[in-house]
């Protein structure tokens, strides 16, 4: 919920800026920030529908009976299966952090300049929500029972962290600074 607040502040950055004469310059990545924050907004309102039904079916797991070694091994079956499932939400949220942020951080000095403080807010919500999210990654993976997918996944973990800390970094620098950067050159496999 947080990372889809920062997404929607990072939208509402690129609206207030998109078809301004003084941002014309940033007109294409404006309107292509636009849409992305739009697009990552609603997709973290889903991971956060998604993460819980994971938690449920979780819950729902570590409650089967285990009286009897048949029952026993169902249950460490599905709780492991459960628990995949509540790494796997949150993993993903984490990536979806990590587009959030870059987004903003295109946008940092090249948007409406009265509105850049938003963008320092959406970076620092979307790096708290990314923490939170690999708590959830992490606080899952040894009940998966898998141990080469848990050191993919905490890998991951701590790559996206460290990506994401440095890019809310980058761009409450660019905020701060005041300063106007260069247009971004976006190929077309950049525009969606």
């Amino acid at each position: 919920m947080a990372a889809s607040l920062a997404a929607s502040l990072v939208a509402m950055v690129a609206a207030l800026s998109h078809g301004r004469p003084r941002y014309a310059a940033h007109d294409a990545m404006l309107a292509d920030a636009l849409a992305e924050g739009q697009r990552l907004a609603d997709r973290l309102l889903q991971l956060a529908d998604e993460d819980a039904a994971a938690y449920a079916a979780y819950s729902a797991a570590s409650k089967l009976a285990k009286d009897t070694p048949e029952a026993a091994e169902k249950r460490t079956a599905a709780v492991r299966e459960a628990a995949r499932g509540a790494a796997d939400v949150p993993l993903q949220c984490l990536e979806t952090c990590l587009a959030v942020v870059s987004t903003a951080e295109a946008l940092a000095g090249r948007s409406n300049v009265n509105a850049s403080s938003d963008l320092n807010v959406a970076a620092l919500l979307t790096e708290a929500a990314a923490r939170g999210a690999a708590a959830n990654v992490l606080v899952n993976l040894p009940a998966v029972g898998d141990e080469d997918y848990a050191g993919t996944a905490m890998k991951r973990v701590e790559d996206l962290l460290r990506e994401i800390a440095r890019l809310a970094k980058a761009t409450s620098e660019a905020v701060l600074s005041g300063d106007s950067r260069e247009p971004l050159v976006l190929s077309s496999s950049d525009r969606r």
